[in-house]
């Protein structure tokens, strides 16, 4: 099976010449199309601007991000869940861009979860179409077919196989525009994949492993929370002009429902969302422990009369810290919530930003609520999750220091 991430190892000057050589195997494999295959080698040669720009390695992302819509105006709207939300997404994005393809295991029958069923019968299987079982293949070919300004959505199966394919994110995805100077870029891509606890998941099928892509200069890292989000959110980031590696919370794909619009809308990159408002306890989440939080945040009010201001990040790379530092100055406190293990998950960059920017505003020290350091078990899964009741006694501790 060819390879065509040696996209990403060709020098700028001899691009269009490689590409030109590696005709009938594009071809023939219909990766890319003989038209399009030499069109763009064409436009790669006539291209003239060839200035570097070494200090910007992801220029590319949403330089003026859209404002906010106001989804909750938008009419109509559809009462659909979290897999339906995607699979009207994705139909969506494969229908206004005929250049995007779609791939992964098994998704020509719609993928374990069926986030892609009826695609396949829909667009054909040169555009939607099922992959070997081999996470660094998948991401690979995504990375080599983004190079020619197209969109690849990628899907991997559970996020807890995505490490096979890590070399490929981080040497090659994330540094492809800054070693070609600004040159070129594989921005058109974007690998989803479901992660978190579902109740019998065990060791391998239960993993948050956002935290290690957020440490990758030049990755979008992106976690909705629900079917209104995911839809806005994997819009945006099919327009975005860098990778985007896109968490979905599997356990909420059917548990999940919300009113969602049935017209386009583009929730910006790297912009938070205060879910609600509050002055005593700011509380910070993403994906599913968001409805976690909620219940948390309810309990404290209804119990304590404690008013949280929670706040779904949305993005983590880049992460809304205006919108965290502006929220903790007015409360004092903040408590970070999520399901990875404590140690150098998110939640430690979050608290360690805030405590730099925020220092003089802490009444209190800051507070995570996050999994153990430990692999993800199965017959205590719930000892391990950060449930609500764990983040209301931290939501209580933190009062209690301020007084």
């Amino acid at each position: 099976m060819l390879n065509i991430d040696l996209f990403a190892m060709m020098s700028v000057g001899r691009v269009s010449n490689t590409l030109r050589s590696f005709n009938l195997p594009l071809v023939s494999q219909r990766i890319l199309t003989r038209t399009r295959l030499l069109s763009t080698a064409s436009a790669l040669e006539d291209q003239n601007d060839l200035n570097p720009v070494p200090n910007t390695p992801n220029p590319g992302a949403f330089k003026s991000a859209p404002a906010e819509p106001g989804i909750q105006k938008m009419i109509p709207k559809s009462n659909i869940n979290l897999v339906t939300s995607i699979n009207q997404t994705l139909r969506r994005i494969l229908e206004t861009d005929p250049n995007s393809i779609l791939f992964g295991q098994d998704i020509g029958f719609g993928g374990v979860f069926r986030c892609t069923l009826g695609l396949q019968g829909e667009f054909g299987k040169d555009r939607v179409f099922n992959t070997p079982l081999n996470e660094n293949g998948i991401v690979g070919m995504a990375i080599g077919y983004a190079t020619t300004e197209s969109l690849a959505i990628a899907e991997v199966q559970f996020a807890d196989y995505i490490f096979p394919a890590f070399d490929q994110i981080k040497n090659e995805a994330s540094m492809f525009r800054y070693r070609s100077g600004n040159q070129w870029n594989c921005g058109s891509m974007i690998v989803r994949m479901p992660y978190g606890a579902v109740g019998h998941g065990g060791h391998y099928h239960s993993q948050s492993p956002e935290g290690f892509f957020t440490h990758i200069p030049g990755i979008t890292v992106m976690v909705p929370r629900g079917p209104v989000s995911a839809k806005g959110m994997l819009l945006s980031a099919s327009k975005s002009k860098d990778p985007v590696i896109f968490f979905e919370p599997k356990a909420l794909y059917r548990s999940k429902v919300e009113d969602v619009p049935d017209e386009d809308y583009y929730i910006p990159i790297g912009k938070a969302e205060i879910m609600q408002e509050g002055n005593d306890v700011t509380v910070v989440g993403w994906g599913r422990q968001l409805s976690i939080l909620e219940k948390a945040c309810e309990m404290a009010s209804k119990e304590y009369g404690i008013s949280c201001e929670l706040i779904d990040l949305r993005t983590l790379s880049p992460w809304d810290a205006d919108t965290v530092e502006a929220s903790v100055k007015k409360t004092g406190k903040l408590l970070i919530s999520h399901e990875a293990p404590i140690t150098c998950g998110f939640g430690a960059e979050v608290s360690a930003s805030i405590q730099e920017r925020c220092f003089f505003s802490l009444e209190a020290p800051i507070q995570r609520v996050c999994g153990y350091d430990m692999p993800f078990p199965l017959r205590t899964e719930k000892e391990y999750l950060p449930d609500e009741w764990k983040n209301l006694e931290a939501i209580k501790d933190i009062m209690e220091w301020s007084k």
